[in-house]
């Protein structure tokens, strides 16, 4: 069945992994600012507060959060369908298994939402520091992701 997939079609579907990510790796931004907004907004007083709940960030957050969550997982089993589509199998080499990871924490993350609107503090601060751990993994995979892409692109003897 794989060799049934045009030679044009298998080479345009490697770039579809790295477009993507490098937009999550924008929207994973986003939603780190928004992050920020809701905890400036949990510590402001008066009016400063009242002005920062018309922003909705808490929403937002939990809207671009799902967003990512799926890119995020849709992204990673991509990446993996169309690199054992071209190769026949997988490299598992560190962009591979920290990919896997980021996946995997990801998941522990958005399963803590539920704690953090119960209120609970331990939930929030793993929340972060997940989320801040995959963020680091992430720039470091789109810099990895960009050397793989140099390596289709250059043509083998």
């Amino acid at each position: 069945m794989i060799d049934a997939i045009p030679d044009d079609i298998k080479f345009a579907m490697q770039f579809f992994h790295p477009v993507l990510m490098w937009t999550l790796l924008g929207i994973s931004i986003y939603a780190l600012y928004l992050g920020i907004q809701i905890r400036r907004t949990r510590k402001a007083e008066g009016e400063k507060k009242k002005a920062l709940i018309q922003g909705k960030f808490n929403l937002k957050h939990d809207q671009v959060g799902s967003i990512v969550l799926v890119l995020m997982v849709v992204g990673s089993i991509g990446g993996i369908a169309v690199t054992y589509i071209n190769n026949g199998k997988l490299f598992v080499a560190p962009h591979l298994v920290a990919g896997l990871g980021m996946t995997a924490l990801i998941a522990v993350s958005a399963g803590l939402s539920p704690l953090m609107r119960k209120g609970s503090t331990w939930a929030r601060y793993t929340h972060i520091g997940l989320n801040m751990i995959i963020l680091g993994l992430f720039s470091w995979q789109a810099l990895t992701g960009v050397q793989i892409v140099q390596r289709i692109l250059t043509p083998t003897p």
